[in-house]
């Protein structure tokens, strides 16, 4: 008898759990982003949502871009979507973190083409409004390939993201060129 009142007792539980959670709006998934870690702070300027126009190898196209804090704040991820006239789309998520041991802002990019490009920022901060991101490595791509990205901003609302990329012994070439603005 006991098993039996424990199971329903367990079965309301649940169901009444389920009920102030749907009530309430609240789902882990929908919690509010958390508070930035602060050796983020100079790459705050990215977060929340944008928009733009593409162009560069795939040709032109538009592009939507969102920046959100995760893991207690200490990463911000990065989600893309472009898509271009030739009908291309490409998609990437990244996550941005701060090496305390070197300083330095990284940035991690995974592409749905199976790249994955290591990126280390050239200097501690924004420099007049601009960060320059250096490859460090480059996954499924040939040995001696680079990349570079390059972001300026434009005020608050605004910057372009150049994206460079090198054969071996060979100089940094322009890929994509992108522009955002604040959505």
């Amino acid at each position: 008898m006991n098993s039996i009142l424990s199971r329903r007792t367990l079965t309301i539980a649940l169901a009444l759990g389920a009920t102030a959670c749907a009530s309430t709006g609240g789902s882990e998934t929908e919690e509010r982003a958390p508070p930035l870690d602060q050796r983020l702070n100079g790459v705050a300027r990215f977060l929340g949502q944008w928009r733009g126009t593409a162009e560069g190898e795939p040709g032109t196209g538009t592009v939507v871009r969102t920046y959100t804090p995760l893991l207690a704040g200490k990463f911000i991820e990065e989600r893309n979507e472009s898509r271009y006239a030739s009908g291309e789309i490409h998609h990437h998520l990244a996550f941005w973190s701060f090496d305390r041991g070197r300083g330095r802002f990284v940035l991690r990019q995974f592409h749905e083409e199976s790249f994955v490009n290591q990126f280390v920022a050239a200097t501690p901060n924004f420099v007049d409004g601009r960060l320059v991101m250096d490859s460090e490595s480059i996954e499924n791509i040939p040995a001696g390939f680079r990349a570079r990205e390059t972001y300026t901003f434009n005020g608050a609302d605004a910057f372009e993201e150049v994206f460079e990329i090198a054969e071996p012994n060979a100089d940094l070439e322009l890929y994509s060129h992108n522009r955002f603005t604040r959505a």
